[in-house]
């Protein structure tokens, strides 16, 4: 009888201490990695050909304006710029601030006129933005956006003239116009969208949003007087220190030659640096 409780006791006991040791584990690792791609995305909707075709005296004198031809919406994850580059084969990297002028890829006639030229300044071209540039600082007599109202006369001259370059890539210096933003850290605007609602405002009422006016006024004779102080046909601009374009002799009774011109728009969304 002893010898069976004391049998028993021993195989609890052994039961017991193998229960202790038995728990197992086993374990698998997952590697969790976030890679945040910068964006910058700009849609622009409207047609890719801008034309103004002036064949009435009339649209010489007043000129045309092509109003709301180009909607621009940026959504982006960086700090970002954007800003308008016009720019032409015809004006080459080199070539000086005075002499960026359109392709012209048609004459029309035979005249030997000497003072019809074919050589037209990029900033007879006028934009406007329907909203002022959010973050842009003016400085000291500077325009830093397309905002201003188009108008005639002297005041319309450097207001509206599109920012023109060789290099389309190489983004404008300080005082130069934006649509949004500017060159110092401090103007640039945050990441965000149009899609989005941003201090109350969504779509095209957000600073991601913009819609593009066009006007070129030839004049008559077609000398586009609100072309920028720097480029203006023949020296007509009366402003102190004005130069013209390439084959313009100032002073004289220069005027556009009839034909087709071109030239091209390059609208730039980047990262703020």
């Amino acid at each position: 009888m002893k010898k069976v409780i004391l049998s028993v006791a021993v195989v609890s006991a052994l039961f017991a201490g193998t229960a202790a040791k038995a728990q197992l584990i086993d374990e698998q690792n997952v590697t969790v990695t976030m890679d945040l791609q910068p964006i910058l995305q700009l849609n622009m909707n409207g047609s890719q050909n801008i034309d103004f075709v002036f064949d009435q005296i009339s649209e010489y004198v007043g000129g045309i304006t092509q109003y709301g031809a180009t909607a621009l919406s940026v959504s982006s994850t960086v700090s970002w710029d954007l800003y308008a580059a016009g720019f032409s084969s015809a004006s080459a990297a080199g070539v000086a601030a005075d002499q960026l002028i359109w392709d012209n890829q048609v004459t029309y006639g035979s005249g030997t006129d000497g003072n019809a030229v074919t050589s037209l300044p990029l900033t007879l071209l006028e934009l406007r933005q329907d909203k002022a540039n959010p973050n842009g600082n003016a400085g000291a007599g500077t325009t830093v956006d397309y905002s201003s109202a188009f108008l005639v006369g002297s005041a319309a001259i450097g207001a509206n003239n599109i920012y023109a370059t060789s290099n389309p890539y190489t983004r404008p210096a300080a005082g130069s116009k934006y649509i949004a933003g500017g060159t110092a850290d401090t103007e640039s605007l945050p990441g965000g969208t149009y899609l989005v609602t941003q201090n109350s405002l969504v779509g095209a009422n957000s600073p991601y949003y913009y819609t593009i006016d066009y006007r070129i006024v030839p004049g008559l004779p077609a000398i586009f007087p609100n072309a920028s102080e720097a480029q203006t046909l023949g020296g007509n601009n009366t402003n102190a220190g004005d130069l013209v374009s390439q084959a313009f002799s100032g002073g004289t009774a220069d005027y556009a030659k009839p034909g087709v011109y071109t030239m091209n728009v390059k609208y730039v969304l980047v990262e703020n640096e």
